[in-house]
């Protein structure tokens, strides 16, 4: 099953892949994106194929942190429809709320939520599509974003209390810290950006009532029928999301999910999975991404998959790939 995003989520990508000192037809070609899409805002691209340009376009430029600045620079106006309603919102809250009700429409097989913790408000993203693993471009560019949006209200200077993000520390991790001038945390169960609620009440510039309700309306229309993610891959992202507490438990999954246990097992079942064949899975497909980064040590990735002894990661690694993680290591050089 295909899902899309609205094509105004790319915008401005051609010229700053072009300007990072890459090729932008050899991106698109290599993404399976057409370039002449990329111009209408309005416009369906795959999923997977835009979040598969952002982790090329990183790749071609040989700036292993391209999202991440793409994202810093990426202006709420820039994004169509979405961007178009954070910035017709009353105030500072309501377009954080409405940013996290509707990026569904803008980005199908997503969750976004606004909610509260402790002192600190949380602005998250993860993408629900079990077959995009490799996704760290977006998620840092997404981030970005969305700070771009308090930005609009709070002006230039606001940076968030914290940020937030799935995948393992990067290499160049503190450069996420200096754009943000936030701590970045990394291998969380989600993206996210922590806020203070003290100016939720701030009027948004360019608020307009009349002008969000007609934005809304039309974002929703132009996805109208696109239907929740399937079951497993909702399974996958929760079970993605706690493997770095330890183990998963179908119980747990159910929970979250708001099923019965059995009800699941026997979705899993209708299949040909059951829960420790789905677990298996997500553990071996993110293994796969992370064994490329080689500053991140054997034992974090083990970590990160749910394992609390670097030895049975190395034995599921080697039934996996045939092959200890260090000898893929020095295999793909």
């Amino acid at each position: 099953m295909q899902h899309n995003i609205l094509a105004a989520a790319a915008c401005g990508v051609s010229d700053f892949i072009a300007a990072q000192g890459g090729c932008p037809d050899q991106v698109f070609h290599r993404a399976g994106v057409e370039e002449r899409a990329l111009g209408q805002p309005t416009l369906a691209l795959d999923l997977r194929a835009y979040v598969a340009m952002m982790e090329v376009a990183a790749a071609e430029t040989g700036n292993d942190n391209f999202g991440l600045v793409f994202g810093r620079q990426f202006q709420p106006e820039m994004l169509g429809l979405i961007g178009s309603i954070a910035l017709a919102a009353p105030t500072l809250g309501a377009a954080l709320d409405h940013l996290a009700r509707l990026f569904p429409f803008h980005q199908q097989a997503t969750e976004t939520r606004f909610v509260r913790e402790g002192e600190l408000l949380r602005l998250e993203y993860r993408i629900l599509d079990g077959r995009i693993v490799e996704r760290r471009q977006d998620a840092e560019l997404t981030m970005g974003m969305f700070a771009n949006v308090v930005r609009a209200c709070l002006g230039p200077a606001w940076m968030p209390e914290e940020v937030h993000f799935e995948h393992p520390k990067p290499e160049g991790w503190r450069q996420h810290e200096s754009l943000f001038d936030a701590p970045a945390h990394f291998g969380q169960p989600t993206n996210a950006i922590l806020l203070r609620d003290r100016h939720l009440d701030r009027r948004m510039p360019g608020g307009d009532m009349a002008r969000l309700t007609g934005l809304c309306g039309t974002l929703i229309d132009i996805a109208r029928g696109t239907g929740t993610p399937p079951l497993l891959d909702r399974v996958k992202a929760e079970v993605r999301a706690r493997l770095p507490e330890g183990p998963t438990y179908v119980e747990d999954i159910a929970d979250r999910l708001g099923i019965a246990r059995w009800t699941l097992q026997r979705r899993l079942a209708d299949e040909g999975l059951s829960f420790s064949d789905l677990v298996e899975g997500v553990r071996r497909d993110l293994a796969a991404v992370y064994i490329r980064q080689r500053h991140v040590p054997v034992a974090d990735i083990g970590a990160l998959l749910g394992y609390s002894e670097v030895s049975a990661f190395s034995r599921a690694f080697r039934r996996w790939f045939g092959m200890s993680p260090a000898k893929m290591r020095d295999a793909k050089g």
